[in-house]
């Protein structure tokens, strides 16, 4: 028993012991998956995803989805250059490919991979909505929110199994089993979740005022989101992502200090 207690202890030492910076905050995160290893696994994911889907091509909007995607990526080298990151995207793999959908969704994997479907066209209403979009699915790639979330997996993962451990108690094992799950996920990882959404939309808009896009119009998307949902949502304790109504708030407090963010690189007009 104290060998399995040596290793469980060692396991999560090994995952809070890995660590990586977030180049927009400066802050550590947990990386106990490096991004040697992740990008490859993404980028064969990715491939699978377009040899499986109905790819746009040779259309506007499929033009559109790349061009955005390419201001974007050259705002996020600039900007990374010029906080000290030089050579942070050498082993990005930039690719923005436009997928035929209902599902109204758009997403970056580590590494610049990025998908936009067609489902979210009609909310994002042109080139500068499209950006809001782009700013924010890069910004989770860009801030290693994929590599946390799976190092937060392994961490909650090993607590259960300290847990089981630790409890030698039959029952109190089983009481454990039947609230760590749920309370983990409500304390834990959900709250994790909701705080990559808002640093993804700050890291975001910044990116696209960087890209020439008017921020204004990051909380103007959001308010098109909303009433697209209908106001189904579930509460936003419970749920991975921010309400709408937060959002919408955070990013028009947002969108001044974008434009200041923008300046900085001499971007002072917007599309």
């Amino acid at each position: 028993m104290k060998r399995r207690n040596i290793i469980v202890i060692t396991g999560i030492l090994g995952i809070l012991i890995s660590c990586a910076t977030n180049p927009f905050t400066g802050k550590k995160t947990m990386a106990f998956v490096s991004n040697d290893q992740l990008f490859p696994m993404a980028f064969q994911q990715y491939g699978q995803v377009l040899t499986e889907s109905d790819v746009v091509t040779g259309t506007e909007d499929a033009a559109m989805i790349k061009r955005v995607g390419e201001r974007i990526a050259i705002a996020s080298q600039k900007y990374l250059s010029a906080n000290g990151y030089h050579g942070y995207l050498d082993d990005y793999k930039w690719e923005y490919n436009l997928i035929e959908s209902k599902e109204v969704n758009a997403w970056c994997m580590p590494g610049g991979k990025i998908a936009f479907y067609t489902g979210i066209l009609p909310i994002a209403d042109g080139e500068t909505g499209v950006a809001v979009i782009m700013g924010h699915e890069v910004a989770h790639a860009l801030a290693n929110h994929g590599q946390q979330r799976m190092s937060a997996d392994y961490l909650q993962q090993a607590g259960a199994i300290a847990g089981n451990v630790a409890l030698q108690d039959g029952e109190a094992r089983n009481v454990f089993n039947q609230y760590y799950g749920i309370g983990s996920s409500v304390a834990g990882m959900l709250p994790f979740s909701r705080s990559h959404e808002t640093e993804a939309d700050q890291i975001g808009i910044y990116l696209m005022a960087i890209a020439g896009y008017n921020p204004d119009e990051a909380s103007v998307l959001w308010e098109r989101m909303k009433a697209n949902s209908g106001g189904d949502a579930p509460p936003e304790f419970f749920s991975t992502h921010p309400s709408n109504d937060s959002r919408i708030h955070h990013l028009k407090n947002l969108a001044p200090k974008a434009r200041l963010e923008a300046a900085k690189f001499g971007v002072t007009s917007f599309k």
